[in-house]
């Protein structure tokens, strides 16, 4: 394997096929429970292979910044995956996952090696997982190393399957609680002070999120709360 991470988090997206993706979409106020079979071929012997099993947990959006998320993003993942996201979020990735804070748990988890060619596995495989019709249940086809960055392929092709129709929730759930006519006055003038506190100390931009937050207001305000990391970098 290149010591190049970069590298090899490009070798294993650009080589990692979703087969048979999930069909149903990612709970906008909950938690999701992603099912996936993941059958990776020996990089040395074409005629054995690694078929795992799991459950990823995708968690229910969190407004964080990015020095928060960067910490709290993956769990049970591999260093390698982190590095992936990291590499996503520092090339100026465009992606629902790095910009509204989804996070994502590896939970049950197995694995067998089989003696038989990838191909025939898949087909196999491919047979069972379109019996269950669960959908929630995803096979694909990846990398022996780094295997779980393909799992965070996964990840983030359901989070942009599911963006649109989580955006048009929120913004229902935003038009109940704030009716048109928005906020009071005295609330658009503590949000405004807040910007002003956070533009001077980079220590209080959570504090403006959670505020943002609290009132249901944060996607009137999105590009203004993110232009606050760019114009700080």
């Amino acid at each position: 394997m290149s010591k190049d991470k970069a590298f090899d988090f490009r070798y294993a997206v650009e080589n990692t096929e979703i087969l048979i993706p999930p069909t149903g979409r990612l709970e906008t106020f909950g938690d999701t429970l992603l099912g996936y079979v993941l059958v990776s071929e020996a990089p040395d012997d074409v005629g054995r292979c690694k078929v795992r099993t799991g459950t990823m947990r995708m968690k229910k959006p969190l407004l964080l910044t990015p020095e928060a998320y960067a910490e709290r993003s993956l769990e049970g993942f591999s260093d390698e995956a982190r590095k992936y996201l990291d590499w996503l979020r520092d090339h100026g990735q465009e992606v629902h996952v790095l910009r509204y804070g989804y996070q994502l748990s590896r939970e049950s988890f197995s694995e067998q090696e089989i003696s038989r060619p990838a191909g025939d596995v898949l087909e196999d495989a491919a047979r069972d997982v379109k019996a269950r019709k669960d959908p929630w249940l995803a096979l694909v086809r990846g990398v022996e190393d780094p295997w779980d960055v393909c799992l965070v392929r996964l990840f983030m092709e359901s989070v942009s399957r599911s963006a649109r129709h989580n955006i048009e929730d929120f913004a229902k759930r935003r038009l109940a609680v704030n009716p048109p006519g928005g906020v009071s006055p005295e609330v658009r003038q503590q949000i405004e002070e807040a910007f002003a506190a956070a533009a001077r100390d980079p220590s209080l931009r959570n504090r403006l999120g959670a505020l943002l937050q609290k009132h249901d207001v944060f996607p009137a305000y999105e590009e203004r709360f993110f232009a606050l990391f760019r114009d700080q970098k």
